[in-house]
């Protein structure tokens, strides 16, 4: 069965963590340890998220003395590719020897008149009590929105139209390689209507959104988004709440889920088991293999009644 996996950016870092390498290793390796059981009967493709990441390189490279400007949020995206990228290969390579490994920097197209690019909400970097972030944003320019124990910033974040190297990564696969690729739903650009010539974009692209695409693109089996939470709760954050442990798209689009969370999960399972009439999951990293064999987490599924 071949599955796309999602990887939240708490696979690398944890709400609260400090952002050190050796803090990100810990958490890549139990990552490795949580796919290589699917990976032994299962062909994957793997994608991961860069909120924590590109946010630690926007915060460095805006108060770094030696550049003259910032550099733009595609470009740390690349960055992060590469970062994250050479820590799953490792890790995968040390709890699956003899397997081919390979990352592939990603470009998604996106549209240049997307009105996402006015309203930012995609979160990315590390939680700041209000008043820091109320600095921040008259110091930067940059926008602020409330999350979980704190403000984190936010950028624009458009709809992915189609992922560039799409027939690279079929290829890879045809060669029995686990392919590492749309890391941070992949570096945003848009492309000349004319020549084809593509533009980075100050964005970062919802990369549960960009797997979907990808997921129906390579014709996968099975979208597997992997977070910090056993399930999608109904109510979560209140009394009320209550584990969804099964649902067709459209009960799923019933539910209000905030978008800078759970929002665009639940979006992305529902996009692709409506297009692909395959199936999708959502739930915790650890329980991967569970979730997949359906012990665990919420499972999306085709909507029969009307067949």
């Amino acid at each position: 069965m071949r599955i796309v996996v999602a990887l939240g950016g708490n696979a690398l870092l944890h709400r609260g963590e400090r952002p050190d390498a050796s803090v990100q290793q810990a958490n890549i390796d139990r990552v490795a340890t949580a796919l290589a059981a699917l990976a032994m009967d299962h062909e994957l493709v793997i994608t991961h998220g860069n909120g924590p990441q590109i946010g630690l390189l926007a915060m460095e490279s805006a108060t770094d003395p030696a550049l003259s400007a910032p550099y733009p949020l595609h470009l740390l995206g690349a960055q992060t590719q590469g970062l994250i990228g050479s820590l799953l290969a490792c890790a995968l390579h040390n709890a699956l020897p003899g397997r081919h490994i390979a990352t592939l920097v990603t470009h998604t197209l996106v549209r240049s008149d997307d009105p996402a690019f006015d309203r930012p909400t995609k979160f990315v970097g590390q939680l700041h009590s209000r008043k820091a972030a109320q600095a921040l944003a008259a110091r930067r320019g940059w926008t602020f929105a409330e999350d979980t124990g704190g403000w984190r910033r936010v950028v624009p974040s458009p709809r992915p139209e189609r992922i560039v190297e799409t027939d690279m990564i079929h290829d890879l696969l045809g060669a029995g390689a686990m392919v590492i690729c749309a890391g941070g739903g992949g570096v945003p650009v848009t492309a000349d209507r004319d020549t084809g010539a593509l533009t980075g974009q100050e964005a970062v692209i919802d990369k549960d959104l960009t797997a979907a695409l990808l997921a129906e693109d390579l014709k996968a089996d099975f979208l597997l988004v992997l977070t910090d939470v056993p399930n999608v709760y109904e109510h979560y954050g209140t009394p009320e709440r209550r584990p969804i442990l099964d649902a067709t798209p459209a009960q799923l689009r019933a539910g209000s889920f905030p978008d800078g969370s759970m929002g665009p999960k639940t979006e992305a399972a529902a996009r692709f088991v409506e297009h692909t009439g395959a199936l999708a999951a959502i739930g915790a990293l650890d329980a991967a293999y569970e979730i997949v064999h359906g012990r665990s987490g919420t499972l999306i599924r085709p909507d029969l009644t009307g067949t």
